[in-house]
């Protein structure tokens, strides 16, 4: 064996010698896979474009629950009143009217939970057979078309079915209301109701065609109905 160091030795000169750089060396030519732009570092398109769709949609979802969150805090602080005369007519205060008036304030006070709950019955002075009942209350509503729905569906139970009901205008004061008709002792004759998220009410209307009642509701509402 010999003491040569292997320094020492001189090179086998049938081959070229390796050059070696400061570049990585590449052990594998299979590819790995995945998006070409997330191999660059970046986000991939598909990435972006996803996150951008997120974003839209929840910024959309954000003003929607800030326009149903405002309308709330607008509409909850609710008072209701029975002014003396309201759209022409004049409260009647009789001892049979106000009966009237506290079995149908009572009766819807036992299907809703309200903080408040009042009855008035309106006399015509024009004719006496054309009286309209009030009836209602405040309290925090969520869904108020839903809960007057289900008061008409109520109404629909004590007096048979309310029909035709539809959407009339609500008036600058907002919420929702609609008018139907049904029949009772005297005939036909139209219901119509408002709600929103702080009150609910009610009204009959004998004597009167639904598109005549909605409007004289609307009256009603404008006198009865304020917001602190």
């Amino acid at each position: 064996m010999s003491d040569a160091h292997l320094t020492d030795r001189s090179l086998d000169h049938g081959h070229e010698p390796v050059e070696l750089t400061e570049e990585p060396i590449q052990l594998s030519t299979r590819d790995t896979g995945g998006d070409p732009d997330e191999r660059s570092g970046g986000w991939s398109r598909r990435r972006k474009i996803g996150w951008t769709v997120a974003l839209v949609v929840g910024l959309a979802g954000a003003g929607v629950l800030g326009v149903g969150g405002w309308r709330v805090a607008q509409q909850k602080d609710t008072r209701l009143t029975s002014p003396e005369r309201a759209a022409g007519l004049t409260r009647d205060d009789s001892e049979r009217a106000k009966s009237t008036a506290d079995y149908l304030r009572s009766g819807l006070a036992a299907d809703i939970d309200l903080d408040r709950s009042f009855g008035t019955v309106y006399r015509d002075p024009a004719d006496d057979k054309r009286a309209v009942l009030v009836f209602g209350g405040t309290t925090l509503l969520w869904q108020p078309e839903r809960d007057l729905d289900s008061l008409f569906g109520l109404m629909s139970d004590e007096t048979g079915a309310v029909t035709g009901l539809r959407k009339v205008p609500a008036g600058k004061l907002g919420g929702v209301m609609k008018c139907g008709s049904t029949s009772g002792e005297g005939g036909d004759f139209a219901v119509c109701g408002w709600a929103d998220h702080g009150s609910v009410v009610m009204a009959m209307f004998p004597g009167r065609s639904v598109t005549d009642a909605g409007a004289l509701l609307g009256d009603l509402r404008n006198e009865m109905q304020s917001r602190t």
